[in-house]
């Protein structure tokens, strides 16, 4: 009997996940023995070709990391939910949209201005902007089209599951992958962890005080940070109890607070306005000018909130920039 066939790809991203799945270890060793990977042109020489040649719906699952920003990923995006039964959202970028997705504050013409014109390190003398189209000795050369903002997996293609992260815990890979071996799947559009606040698994939430209040807000640089006591009780930016719990709080068990990388639980429409309101509410103050003082504190307010969700969120983008 044939092993099942899976594929990964790799979109608009660091390329974290793709060293997630490396994280493995010798567990990596029992998903090789279990399936076919038939397709991972970050890690072995496979090409689109490769994957044309499947019939449609001959994969068993497609493992795809990173948002959508150019012409070449949304086809391949298409062309593996063909191939498909089922696709997996793969870490913050293609759940939410990412880190890559805050560029959906910039214009897409700001953007290209500063990457071959204005940086620092560019020597551009002749303002040479990359074309879509180009005519050489050899004939037609093409590149793949820059969209007008980043969007995440599901704004693209049908999603069946999200593995939320940045990158996702390795935990939750494992689970996710003996889940589709056996077949004992959750219904479709499950986020592949737990659905309760992030404070739930924290190993300081004994030292929440029942009436949190805010007085100050401080950076991690700001203090010696206190490795057994609330973040948020000593002051420091922690988006825990905005953020689903699956990763056995791992900055928070590295003296780090929580940044919001594995997203909102099923109860929150837009994990940037939850985040802020939950800061907000905490805030130790009813006057203005005190409250504008502690806001100030936060010197990147859309980098916070909207680290990894902006493309997912109610604003999408900047207004003025791009399509909806």
């Amino acid at each position: 009997m044939s092993k099942p066939k899976v594929a990964f790809y790799w979109c608009a991203s660091c390329g974290g996940c793709e060293e997630a799945v490396v994280d493995l270890a010798d567990a990596i060793l029992g998903v090789v023995e279990a399936v076919d990977i038939v397709f991972w042109p970050v890690a072995l020489d496979f090409k689109r070709s490769d994957v044309e040649s499947l019939y449609d719906g001959e994969l068993a699952a497609c493992f795809i990391n990173g948002g959508i920003r150019t012409s070449e990923q949304e086809e391949m995006a298409a062309l593996l939910r063909r191939k498909a039964q089922a696709v997996i959202a793969f870490g913050s970028c293609s759940h939410l949209g990412g880190i890559p997705g805050l560029a959906n504050l910039y214009s897409r013409e700001s953007i290209l201005n500063r990457v071959y014109l204005e940086a620092p390190s560019v020597d551009n003398r002749d303002r040479v902007l990359p074309k879509e189209r180009s005519e050489a000795d050899e004939g037609m050369l093409t590149l793949p089209a820059f969209s007008d903002s980043v969007r995440t997996l599901d704004q693209t293609i049908e999603v069946d599951y999200y593995l939320p992260g940045c990158p996702p815990p390795v935990t939750l890979i494992v689970n996710a992958v003996n889940a589709l071996l056996s077949g004992n799947l959750p219904p479709k559009g499950t986020v592949l962890t737990g659905d309760k606040a992030l404070c739930s698994e924290c190993p300081r939430n004994a030292t929440k005080p029942e009436k949190l209040s805010l007085k100050e807000l401080k950076r991690p640089h700001q203090l010696i940070i206190d490795s057994k006591t609330c973040l948020l009780n000593q002051g420091v930016l922690c988006l825990g109890p905005a953020t689903r719990c699956g990763c056995n709080a791992a900055c928070l068990s590295a003296n780090m607070p929580c940044t919001g990388c594995l997203g909102p639980t099923s109860h929150v429409k837009d994990y940037g306005a939850k985040a802020l309101s939950a800061i907000a509410s905490l805030l130790d103050s009813n006057e203005a000018e005190e409250i504008a003082t502690l806001a100030q504190r936060i010197p990147d307010p859309a980098g916070t909130f909207y680290r990894y969700s902006l493309p997912a969120s109610l604003l999408h983008h900047r207004a003025g920039n791009g399509r909806t």
